[in-house]
């Protein structure tokens, strides 16, 4: 009879798995695998070699708390060269001595998360049973069976395994790139990830049920979704938006998620504050494509609140066109949610794809804070039936605006406002350059063709169906140069009279300060015209000074004023509005790297920023972090005052860890100065 078969220990090959899978970065101390590919592991025996005529080798994985094989967290499988599809199969690759070379593969639908593997041996009568180890199993976007397959290799680098990005932000008619550093390969954030969706309520109240519908990355990119913000439970982010942020980080001074989820873990699960869209939508990014989804984060300008889903968005305004009243439902001047990548079994063919998922939050869904994922193509076709939450996403690309003024004796008259569009410019970052990518007829067919208006009848979108009267007289906001913070600047009201008659008007021209999310701060310019008048077919242009010393204090770190112009002609009782978000260009933060660009060793990173106002900075900072270039976030002070034109200047020691093209990443703060930012490409060679 055959001695008893003894392992001596079981090696993981991390590093050939590491190659393969595409998860290098995650395999230095343990197995990160992705689903529906092999993996290789290497048994060495004590003593002799397996036999394959009287030795039986059975694996066994489970994951979660309650693992069965009926929830598909459980499966025992013997050593076969037979491939079965949809199983768990282990099969020889080869024989040396006393070492035994296999390749392992989990179904391509298996449930996401880290599993225990074991081995049991029989010879003859005797038998054992060893645990081989842990891993991890990942969503695999490589594998063409996986619900998240994408066929563009270079599209799975930009939305799996890039770890930098930006995100956009200002305005529709000025567009500002913010560098992000998406980190999802550095240190202790794919446990964090696991961690997320394990203190999610749906595990707390069945953690087997939950964990066997982690192979559905429709379940995931829900629960992740919930779990960015933590208003229905400990999720990782506090929203605050009222410019008063002394007790946390303000949301515009975070450069990237590493330091926000490190904090969430480090603090006990407690919320980091503060967050605003794009923070939330950047660490939903994060965390989806550490678990394997391409992601990608999207900004769509002039995105509607319509809290009552009626695709409307009603101003109600003084005589003046100062806005009164309820300010719950508001125009964003842009707002970032998510895409994902999957298929929707659950839903008619046509629907995968693309997903919006939007980890803000504003409204409730299915009773928490949560939105998507749904169909982009869904939210284009106006099925507003479709899962989850198309009528809230379309309204936000879609919805109207209805201007209403009340005059004196108390009588509301609509005015009409053509400088405001909802859904414009809806942009995301282009695949393998640092370039805009725009996304917006992913949403929207073109504006007037037959589509557009069968997908509003679809939507029930009756004011947008409505014929627009032509208007005989027009107005819109121009800027003259480009406006950069710090500097006294024009802006003009342009007045176009293409009727035949004398008109004479009154002119409200006014500037407001204003955030990101529509709510307005104080005056800071108006220009008041009781008489103008209009010849026929006539154009003017109306100045409006607005200067540096009127919006210092009152400027939000969105950099953003709102210029608004109302016209009325008081004999025709019309009213003409319009209005312009306006962002002023912050200086530009200069990065020099010294030194070799090659792993391991030390390079230096000069910083620089030239204050643009006459008066002196206090309190300057800077922030620089990267991933593959710096274990964790620096940050450096400047002691003393940078006077105006002079150059604030530091110097950070870098030590790149990881070969290939990284981006360095850089804030700077200040009292007068709230964010800057600035990246730097940096190409780092094998040592």
């Amino acid at each position: 009879m055959a001695e008893e078969l003894v392992l001596e220990r079981c090696d993981l090959e991390l590093e050939a798995n590491g190659c393969d899978h595409h998860t290098a970065d995650l395999c230095q101390q343990r197995l990160v695998v992705r689903r529906g590919q092999p993996f290789r592991l290497t048994l060495h025996f004590e003593g002799r070699s397996y036999e394959a005529s009287v030795d039986s080798l059975t694996f066994s994985v489970v994951t979660g708390p309650a693992p069965s094989k009926e929830a598909g967290t459980k499966a025992r499988f013997p050593l076969s060269d037979a491939v079965e599809e949809g199983a768990w199969t282990a099969s020889v690759v080869d024989q040396q001595d006393n070492a035994l070379s296999l390749q392992l593969s989990a179904p391509a639908h298996a449930p996401i998360g880290l599993y225990r593997l074991s081995l049991e041996v029989s010879t003859g009568y005797q038998g054992s049973s060893f645990v081989l180890g842990h891993f991890t199993l990942l969503f695999n976007s490589w594998c063409p069976a996986d619900a998240v397959y994408l066929d563009s290799d270079e599209e799975r680098r930009e939305y799996v395994l890039t770890q930098q990005g930006f995100i956009y932000q200002g305005s529709a008619k000025f567009i500002q790139s913010i560098p992000w550093n998406f980190g999802q390969f550095e240190d202790g954030i794919l446990d964090i990830c696991l961690m997320l969706l394990d203190v999610n309520p749906k595990f707390l109240k069945n953690g087997g049920r939950d964990c066997s519908r982690r192979g559905n990355p429709v379940y995931v990119g829900r629960v992740v979704s919930r779990m960015v913000n933590c208003n229905d439970d400990q999720g990782v982010l506090y929203g605050r938006w009222d410019n008063n942020y002394r007790d946390g980080v303000s949301p515009m001074f975070w450069i990237g998620s590493v330091d926000i989820l490190r904090r969430w873990k480090n603090y006990g699960c407690q919320n980091v504050k503060y967050g605003q869209c794009w923070v939330f939508a950047a660490v939903a990014c994060t965390v989806l494509r550490c678990l394997g989804i391409p992601t990608r984060v999207v900004t769509n300008y002039n995105s509607a609140h319509d809290q009552n889903s009626n695709l409307l968005i009603e101003y109600f305004r003084n005589e003046f066109g100062e806005i009164q009243g309820n300010k719950s439902e508001m125009i964003w001047n842009f707002h970032c949610w998510v895409e994902s990548w999957m298929t929707r079994p659950d839903l008619q063919p046509g629907y995968e794809g693309w997903q919006a998922i939007d980890p803000t939050p504003q409204e409730k869904s299915e009773g928490t804070y949560c939105c998507g994922p749904v169909p982009v193509r869904a939210i284009k076709e106006g099925d507003l039936n479709t899962k989850y939450d198309a009528p809230f996403v379309f309204a936000e690309v879609n919805a109207d605006v209805v201007d209403w003024i009340q005059q004196k004796d108390g009588s509301m008259h609509k005015s009409i406002n053509r400088s405001l569009v909802v859904g414009l410019k809806i942009s995301t970052k282009s695949v393998g350059r640092d370039e805009r990518e725009d996304i917006t007829h992913n949403y929207k067919y073109p504006e007037g063709s037959p589509e557009e208006r069968e997908a509003f009848r679809r939507a029930n979108h009756l004011n947008k169906l409505a014929n627009k009267e032509e208007a005989g007289v027009a107005m819109r906001i121009r800027v003259g140069q480009s406006m950069t913070m710090g500097s006294d600047f024009d802006v003009f009201a342009h007045i176009t009279n293409n009727t035949t008659e004398d008109l004479t008007c009154r002119l409200l021209l006014c500037a407001r300060t204003v955030s990101y999310n529509g709510i307005l701060g104080p005056e800071c310019g108006t220009n008041n015209l009781l008489d103008l008048s209009l010849e026929p077919y006539s154009e003017k242009s109306i100045p409006l000074r607005i200067l540096y010393e009127k919006y210092r204090d009152c400027l939000t770190e969105s950099n953003l004023i709102k210029v608004r112009g109302l016209l009325v002609e008081q004999a025709a009782n019309s009213y003409l509005l319009a209005e312009r978000d306006i962002y002023l260009e912050n200086p530009e933060i200069k990065i020099r790297v010294l030194g070799e660009p090659k792993q391991n060793r030390k390079l230096v990173a000069e910083v620089s920023l030239r204050n643009p106002l006459t008066m002196a900075l206090e309190g300057c900072t800077f922030t620089v972090e990267g991933a593959g270039l710096t274990e964790e976030q620096k940050t450096v002070e400047i002691p003393h005052p940078v006077e105006g034109g002079q150059e604030a200047k530091v110097r950070v020691d870098l030590l790149p860890l990881h070969v290939g093209r990284h981006k360095l990443v850089v804030n700077f703060q200040s009292d007068k100065l709230k964010s800057v930012k600035g990246f730097r490409n940096v190409i780092i060679g094998p040592p």
